[in-house]
């Protein structure tokens, strides 16, 4: 049973990144989410460099934060990593689910990037 679903999940993962890349102009949102934490990263798919990133376990969120695994903390991580990107410079991303599903954490990360002034 558990074997299935991570071929699921590894299937989604494939088709997305099939079709999600990112550049020096508009760099790939890359969203992570384990059972505990959830994790961004800015990635310029065009050099291979990771531009910014940030996860419930940055020092500077971890602090402020009551749970690391629920939609708040979700939140906080999208709008920190939509603040870090404006800094550098980066307004526009491509957003990449990395084979999750649109909902809970992901959504909540994505609208919090969103609202903090970051396109995608």
């Amino acid at each position: 049973m558990a074997s299935e679903r991570f071929e699921k999940l590894a299937a989604r993962r494939r088709r997305v990144r099939r079709k999600v890349r990112g550049d020096d102009r508009r760099p790939r949102l890359s969203v992570y989410r384990s059972l505990h934490h959830i994790y961004g990263q800015v990635i310029s798919d065009e050099t291979g460099r990771t531009l910014a990133s940030l996860s419930t376990l940055s020092p500077a969120l971890k602090a402020g934060l009551k749970s690391m695994h629920n939609r708040e903390a979700a939140a906080v991580v999208g709008k920190a990593i939509a603040q870090r990107c404006l800094e550098l410079g980066i307004n526009e991303v491509i957003f990449d689910r990395d084979g999750f599903l649109y909902h809970g954490r992901i959504k909540a990360f994505a609208d919090a990037a969103r609202t903090a002034g970051l396109k995608f």
